[in-house]
């Protein structure tokens, strides 16, 4: 009963806080920033990725207008929490120390984390430790499981910090890293799609050992407006159902996959 008087929230908001009504209308549309981090969010791919076409759709059912404005992830990030041009960013990772900057979503879908690698190093696992003797590539910024991080903190753990996925992928296949941490869903896309890596990604395989597995969420800016439209997105998503969502969209991005590719990356990344 409650989703259905969660669009009175912004009429109140309005209404409390803002004046004209020109001001009132932008409160029906939430203005979030992210980056290009395919299949999840990108430019490429319909809906703007599966994330965020599950965020356009859930903010369509809370009575809102979705505008997604993408930044390398540092911006984004920044201008997500602190510009007033914006409601916040996604898809966040939701990490307890967040929470005093965010006011969480729902969850959007799980991202699994793990480790890419060369074919030919037989790159194995089974405890953090293990990882001491390797070059390890990171993307700037990422959280990747709150132990890995505290080791990388530490000093524990070599890494070798990069702008982005296909930055490290490039560089596993030069050799400069000895392996990378990176979402499962991205290194598969990035293998399909990615043409600049060349036929030398056939080589590049991934581990079934996952590193961690993290909620992601939008970080809603924490003030009134943010807090609004939280609930007012948070009543949209209570009605869809996630899991079936993610299912349909990957399965229609495998069929437009060209064939010999997706054979390819089937054989060499079994999920």
């Amino acid at each position: 009963m409650l989703t259905r008087f969660i669009p009175t929230i912004l009429i109140l908001y309005c209404a409390a806080v803002l004046t004209s009504p020109q001001a009132c209308a932008q409160q029906n549309v939430v203005r979030l920033t992210s980056l290009e981090w395919s299949p999840y969010v990108t430019k490429t791919l319909p809906g703007d990725g599966m994330t965020a076409s599950i965020v356009r759709t859930a903010a369509q059912l809370g009575g809102l207008r979705t505008e997604i404005n993408y930044f390398p992830w540092s911006r984004a990030v920044q201008d997500g929490l602190n510009s007033e041009q914006f409601d916040g960013y996604f898809p966040a990772f939701y990490l307890k120390e967040r929470e005093k900057d965010c006011y969480f979503s729902g969850s959007l879908g799980n991202s699994i984390i793990g480790f890419a690698s060369l074919r030919e190093a037989h790159f194995d696992w089974e405890t953090l430790k293990d990882l001491k003797k390797f070059k390890i590539g990171t993307v700037h910024e990422y959280a990747n499981g709150e132990v890995f991080d505290a080791m990388v903190r530490q000093k524990q753990l070599l890494v070798d910090s990069a702008p982005s996925d296909i930055s490290n992928l490039r560089k596993l296949l030069a050799k400069r890293v000895d392996v990378i941490v990176i979402d499962k869903w991205v290194y598969k896309s990035l293998l399909i799609s990615d043409h600049s890596l060349g036929p030398e990604k056939q080589n590049i395989v991934f581990h079934p050992k996952e590193l961690t597995e993290f909620s992601m969420h939008i970080c809603f800016q924490r003030n009134a407006k943010g807090l609004a439209k939280q609930k007012a997105f948070n009543g949209g998503l209570e009605k869809l159902h996630i899991k079936k969502m993610e299912n349909q969209y990957f399965q229609q991005l495998q069929l437009s996959f060209s064939e010999p590719i997706w054979q390819m990356s089937q054989s060499q990344a079994k999920f």
